[in-house]
């Protein structure tokens, strides 16, 4: 591994290129934040996507194409004096610091969910109104429902035991058989949210990820559909002209791969 030197040397050497390329190259002269931002966000799914892959060298590359993105960001905050790459990085250091006192202070702890207790206290003596206003409103669905119930858990508004938050899963369940059977769209929409909120929420007292989880079960079905799709161009066929048993044969065939 590389010396904390050479790391910072790397860091400099990644700052120089940056001043130089925003100086000289015709694109990167036309960027903005908000021209940046969706290929930032981009560049995090391509992230999250490799280390679900767990494909280190992959992350790697990916670290550093959000890493440009941080330091573009700060240069463009420079070039009018609002901040730079200094004052992010000290930014974060006083907040680390500030939001670890059993580490930079006095205080003791006895686990990690003290932790995450004071961290939310903490951040509601630095002026928050709420536990949720750190949730942002752009993320996904599935994660943001996921989030939420972190940050209400961390003030201490949270079942006791896995079984009680099972028991309101299997209750939501009901709720949108009934609404099914009433034909009630509306209704069903509304209950089939209630039953995934109460599956996220049951999947964190598992210590699963919700988001992780079902990207997993999406990667799983990509590849043994293409799989499915792969064997029927095989056999010189259309999947729209072939039956579901004989999908079904090249469907368990994927399953053993």
């Amino acid at each position: 591994m590389n010396s904390r030197e050479s790391q910072l040397q790397a860091f400099d050497r990644l700052l120089t290129i940056m001043d130089e390329l925003r100086s000289q190259c015709p694109w990167d002269k036309k960027q903005t934040m908000e021209s940046l931002r969706h290929l930032t966000i981009e560049e995090t799914y391509e992230l999250g996507d490799a280390i679900l892959d767990n494909d280190l060298e992959e992350i790697k590359k990916e670290l550093g194409d959000v890493l440009l993105h941080i330091v573009f960001y700060a240069k463009i905050g420079s070039e009018t004096n609002h901040f730079d790459i200094a004052d992010v990085a000290n930014e974060i250091c006083e907040k680390l610091i500030n939001r670890h006192p059993h580490i930079y202070g006095d205080v003791v702890v006895q686990d990690e969910e003290e932790v995450k207790r004071n961290w939310e206290n903490i951040k509601l003596k630095e002026g928050k109104k709420s536990v949720l206003e750190g949730v942002p409103k752009g993320l996904p669905a599935l994660v943001k429902a996921s989030r939420i119930q972190d940050k209400v858990a961390g003030v201490g508004f949270d079942w006791e035991k896995p079984e009680q938050v099972w028991e309101k899963v299997e209750e939501e369940l009901k709720e949108f058989k009934v609404e099914v059977e009433n034909d009630n769209t509306d209704a069903m929409e509304a209950e089939f949210g209630d039953v995934l909120f109460s599956m996220v929420n049951y999947a964190r007292f598992l210590n699963i990820s919700p988001e992780n989880a079902l990207e997993r079960t999406n990667k799983k079905f990509i590849k043994r559909f293409q799989y499915l799709e792969g064997k029927a161009k095989e056999q010189g066929k259309s999947l729209k002209d072939m039956t579901l048993s004989e999908m079904d044969v090249f469907w368990e065939e994927a399953k053993t791969i």
